[in-house]
This record gives C-alpha cells, structure tokens and sequence, in this order.
C-alpha cells in the first residue's frame, strides 16, 4: 500500500500523522510511505529522518495525494484541500464532522473513505485515540487558563493557586472524562479549588476516590452549574458525545453571571463546543471576550506541544495503520470491528449515527454497503 503523510495547513497545526519509527515500521512491511517535504519538522521529525527510514520525501501536497491509497493525518482536512478528494482514497485522521457539513459534503460527492480517530472503539468500547489528545488538551487547558488569568490577557489578575494569606482560584471542570480528570489533575497541581461537575454519580465517586477527597465533586444540575460557574474563575469545558455535537451544558445566561475577567476554556470546541457563548478559534487568534469573560476556544490545543502530541497521538494510532496497510482498506474494515466502527463515510453515505442526526442527513449501515 502507498501511505502519504501530508504536511498539516491548519492553523498552527504542527503535529504529523506519521513519526519516523512509523516510516521505518510501514518500509519494513514492504509498504511504500510518501512525505511531504518538511512535514515533521515542527514535532522535531526533520526529512532526514524520514529519508533514513526509507520513506519518499514529496514536494507538493497535491503530488502526495494523488499517489496515496491512504492518508494519515491529525487535523480535519481545510477547503484547500478538498480538491484533492478523489474516489477509491481512504483518509484516516480526526475528522470531527457532526459540525462540519461542508467537509462531509465534501466527502461524500467524492466517495472517499473517511476513519475518524474519534470515533474508533476498542473492545472495552473506549476511545483509544481520542484518549492521548484529550489528556493534552485537559492538561494544557489549565496552562493557558492561569495565562489568560493574567491581567496583560484580559483576565482577573489571578493566580490559580494564590500565595499564603491569599486564597486560591476556583476552578470548575464541567465533565469528568479523560479531559476533565487531566485538568483537575494539573489544576490541583497548581493549588487551585477544583471542582468537577458531571451527570454520572458513579463516575463522581472514582473521582473522589483517585483524588483522596480532595476535590468537590458536583452532580449536574441547572442549578448546581449555574452556581459553580457564577463563583468560578477558570471554567474547563470537557463534555464529550462520540462522534456528536457537543451539547451546550454551560449556558449564555450562566456566562453573563460570570464574574468580569473570569476565563472559559472550552476544550469541547473541535464538536461545536459545551458552552453556548463559544465559537472556534485559532492559535494566530485565540482568544476573545464576551459578557467580560475572557473566551479561549482554540480546535486543536494540542498543537501548542506538537513533539509531545505528536507521539502520544501516533503512539495510539499507529496499530490501526498497519491493519489498514497490511489487510488493505476493504478488508480492514470487514474484519476489524474498531476500524468499522470509525467509519463515518464510505461510498458516498454517512456511515456514522452521531454525524447523521447532527447534520439530519440519511444515515446508513456501514455492514449494509459492505
């Protein structure tokens, strides 16, 4: 199998679909593996690794895609790249598509196969790939919520973990998944008041539990959020539906209550976001103040730490490359319960639920086009 890995254009998107140790695995297995021409080199993987892996170093992304079976991205494609859709290509990356139709139009008039990381379940019925990214970005969503706490950022002039004689920020974490642990995780670490707030009572009990008490643990409610939020100073939204649109748990009337200068962190953003007042934005601009709360609503967070993303991210995806490269993509999918599982279009159809019922388009079986 030909297997591009092309350079990433989204906005200071630095991470790659494929690491060196990748190239020299796929080579070895008799596989040919195009690069585009410094496409590592912001994650640390300059072309002379790949080279020396025995992978093809390519020019042009369109060059890259026309001779590829199977791209391996991270990000969602952007409208440049559209045009290099083509029938029979299969794409295997985040894709995010519940609030993209654009792109899922895109897919679907060019009948390209198209695997999202989010959406792949393993047998415990976890999201092994989307797990690594989201415990980035709900570790990193603490980093940039005490920076956009500073005062030359718009914020309250705080610090998360106060000094002594001078108490400490209240950090609520609205959810308690991958996301929502791994901020709590650092929020405490900072010295932060941390409280998670999520739906699920036995989910609020493990965490008590890993966290020896020494977090509040809030079960989700208007009322209970609506007053969590009103005290907070950092909110982290993490609420997560598979493959869905986020639901917007935090509402406009809940940021308007906010105290002036508090920051929202809505990690969420890249399925449409769980607070309503948020609207996607990018690490050249990524930030942006409503109701006097400062908003940070960046898609791809993780691409502030692309070396650490980067293998963390490959370290998971990379298994499921090597079955679509050794079975080839049709049997990859019949014969992987994971890999069909993260099927969201094929053969010009919506082959996933969650992104039919968001966009209201005909959803189809992948097992029925098979």
């Amino acid at each position: 199998m030909i297997v591009g890995v092309p350079k990433e254009i989204k906005d200071h998107e630095t991470r790659v679909g494929i690491t060196p140790a990748g190239a020299k695995a796929l080579v070895d297995a008799q596989h040919k593996v195009l690069v585009q021409a410094s496409a590592g080199e912001l994650s640390a993987f300059p072309d002379s690794e790949y080279i020396a892996a025995g992978a093809e170093i390519v020019s042009s992304a369109a060059q890259l895609w026309a001779a590829a079976d199977l791209i391996v991205k991270v990000k969602e494609p952007v409208p440049a790249e559209y045009p290099y859709f083509r029938d029979g290509l299969a794409l295997f990356t985040y894709l995010h598509l519940a609030p993209a139709p654009e792109l899922t139009d895109h897919l679907l008039s060019k009948n390209v196969t198209g695997i999202a990381y989010e959406t792949i379940r393993d047998k415990f019925g976890a999201l092994p790939l989307l797990t690594p990214m989201s415990e980035v970005a709900g570790r990193m969503s603490v980093q940039v919520g005490a920076t956009y706490l500073q005062t030359e950022h718009g914020g309250r002039g705080l610090l998360l973990g106060g000094v002594p004689g001078v108490p400490p920020a209240n950090v609520c974490v609205v959810g308690g998944g991958i996301v929502g642990t791994n901020a709590a995780r650092m929020a405490m670490g900072f010295g932060a008041k941390v409280t998670i707030v999520d739906l699920n009572l036995n989910r609020l009990r493990e965490l008590d539990d890993i966290f020896n008490g020494r977090l509040y643990t809030l079960a989700s409610n208007s009322y209970n959020l609506t007053r969590a939020v009103q005290e907070s100073d950092l909110v982290i939204g993490g609420v997560l539906i598979p493959g869905a649109t986020a639901p917007k748990i935090v509402t406009r009337q809940m940021v308007s209550q906010m105290k002036k200068g508090a920051v929202i962190v809505d990690v969420a953003i890249d399925q449409g976001g769980c607070v309503e007042t948020a609207h996607p934005t990018t690490h050249s601009d990524p930030s942006y103040t409503e109701y006097g709360v400062v908003h940070y609503c960046v898609t791809n967070i993780p691409a502030a730490v692309p070396h650490t993303s980067t293998l963390a991210l490959t370290n998971a995806t990379f298994p499921y490359v090597m079955k679509l490269a050794k079975h080839g993509i049709q049997q990859a999918l019949r014969a992987d319960k994971d890999i069909h599982d993260g099927v969201n279009t094929y053969q010009g159809r919506i082959t996933y639920q969650g992104v039919a019922e968001s966009q209201g388009k005909p959803w189809t079986q992948l097992s029925d086009l098979l």
